[in-house]
């Protein structure tokens, strides 16, 4: 495991969410994959990566089998976890129309690193 800064590991860990707009990875949009902090586990391609306009990053399509999911504490929206770790990664929507895949995983940033196409 990665060693964590205290504002990731309040996200990876205690499941906190970091502020709109904040992130790094937010309006990036680099040739690359995207990994678990926590881990390094592979966790999204560039290629999933969408504008959403929400403030954090968007995808919408995992790595096959990359990502668990379970219904949040507050019973009204799904979480997305890092499988290979648990690491809170955010939250999943769908139906919202973004894409044509009709999903999107809105990500916090602090959960993420990214690794250049080479």
């Amino acid at each position: 495991m990665n060693p964590l800064t205290p504002q990731e590991y309040d996200i990876i860990i205690k499941k906190a969410t970091e502020a709109p707009f904040s992130g790094v990875y937010n309006d990036f949009y680099q040739e690359g994959i995207y990994v678990c902090k926590q881990c390094g586990a592979e966790l999204y391609t560039s290629s999933a990566k969408f504008k959403s306009g929400c403030g954090w990053p968007s995808f919408d399509a995992c790595i096959s089998e990359a990502i668990e999911y379970q219904l949040d504490a507050d019973k009204r929206r799904t979480e997305i976890l890092c499988k290979q770790c648990g690491g809170h990664l955010g939250h999943v929507f769908v139906g919202e129309g973004y894409t044509p895949k009709n999903t999107r995983h809105c990500v916090n940033s602090l959960s993420l690193h990214f690794i250049p196409k080479k």
